[in-house]
């Protein structure tokens, strides 16, 4: 099969062919029809994240069908339309008996732990627990831009934060995670403060959802401009982007009793950032991470896709083939282009 491909942290990857996978006893292997490109995958290839070995295969988000299973699975089929969470749960440890996959004690995440989705082909272990059926509607494109960042700015806001109608949620970062945390904000009925530097991502956030679009690039003070617009302060703010600048302003535009949201990565040089810890402790803030989400979660996010409460689609800002992906991945440090880019064209 042609895979993206590369043997060295930093270096261009190249398409090249690489053996077929093949599915473990308790896993599936899946005929990739669509594949998203994900900040992620670019920390990934900087080096950031310990866990990948080289040679590897990148790509987290995907849908597709399943065109081979495992001896031991018993509740999936070849045809079967379906897509999986980021981070796969073993299905056995304490944190996924009690539920909370996402945290797993050894959790399969494909383009990490495994070789990925960038590809025409990718294999998935522990299928029975963590793959998704699709509904039969929801085009391939669509259910791979769910990926981590919608999926995840979906358990973050209502799972994590619990956001509720009437409050107000500010958005640090207006890239892939942010649009999906203002579309699902609004969706709950928040009002929504949209945080970036680029004007056209402004605009977009609008178009989305987002009540006010403060530029970051302008405002003096961001978190004072926040305060302003929200009568005191944002009821949840969320870093979407993983910076210490919007870690520092999220947790700082927050009113008494503020619930802070990291799901932005902070990595690297960025791992231990400074916080506000006098206002964390005398606001009683909350400040929560947010690591994607449980396939069994997928269910009620669905649901409110199919009744048009959430147009993910309407985020995909591009769409590619696997030949454009090796630039495109070097390529997004620089934050360009507004919404989700989506590999489509595998072959």
């Amino acid at each position: 099969m042609k895979a993206v491909y590369y043997e060295a942290f930093g270096q261009i990857p190249t398409v090249r062919d690489v053996p077929d996978p093949v599915p473990v006893p308790g896993g599936v292997v899946i005929k990739v029809e669509a594949t998203g490109l994900c900040r992620s995958d670019w920390h990934g290839w900087m080096g950031h994240d310990p866990d990948i070995k080289l040679p590897h295969v990148p790509g987290h988000e995907f849908a597709g069908t399943v065109s081979a299973v495992g001896t031991e699975v018993t509740g999936w089929k070849v045809g079967d339309r379906v897509t999986a969470p980021f981070v796969c749960g073993c299905g056995h440890c304490r944190e996924c008996r009690s539920g909370n996959q996402q945290v797993c004690e050894r959790q399969f995440q494909p383009g990490f732990t495994a070789w990925g989705s960038f590809a025409e082909y990718v294999s998935i272990d522990f299928a029975d627990a963590n793959l998704v059926r699709l509904p039969d509607a929801m085009e391939f494109a669509t259910a791979a831009s769910l990926g981590c960042r919608f999926a995840t700015s979906f358990r973050a806001l209502v799972d994590q934060a619990r956001v509720s109608a009437g409050e107000w949620v500010a958005v640090h970062g207006c890239g892939g995670v942010g649009l999906s945390a203002i579309m699902i904000a609004g969706a709950l009925g928040a009002n929504v403060v949209a945080v970036d530097i680029d004007p056209l991502k402004l605009e977009f956030a609008r178009k989305i959802g987002a009540a006010v679009a403060i530029d970051a690039s302008r405002a003096e003070k961001v978190t004072p401009a926040i305060r302003k617009v929200t009568d005191g302060g944002a009821h949840v703010a969320v870093d979407a982007l993983g910076h210490p600048s919007t870690l520092f302003n999220s947790i700082s535009c927050l009113r008494r009793r503020g619930r802070h949201v990291q799901i932005g990565l902070m990595l690297g040089e960025h791992s231990r950032p400074q916080v506000p810890m006098d206002r964390i402790v005398a606001y009683e803030l909350h400040l929560m991470g947010s690591h994607g989400m449980q396939a069994f979660r997928y269910e009620p996010m669905l649901a409110m896709i199919e009744a048009g409460k959430l147009r993910p689609q309407a985020l995909i800002g591009a769409r590619i083939g696997l030949s454009e992906v090796p630039a495109a991945l070097a390529a997004m440090d620089k934050f360009a282009g507004t919404g989700i880019t989506v590999v489509t064209e595998l072959s």
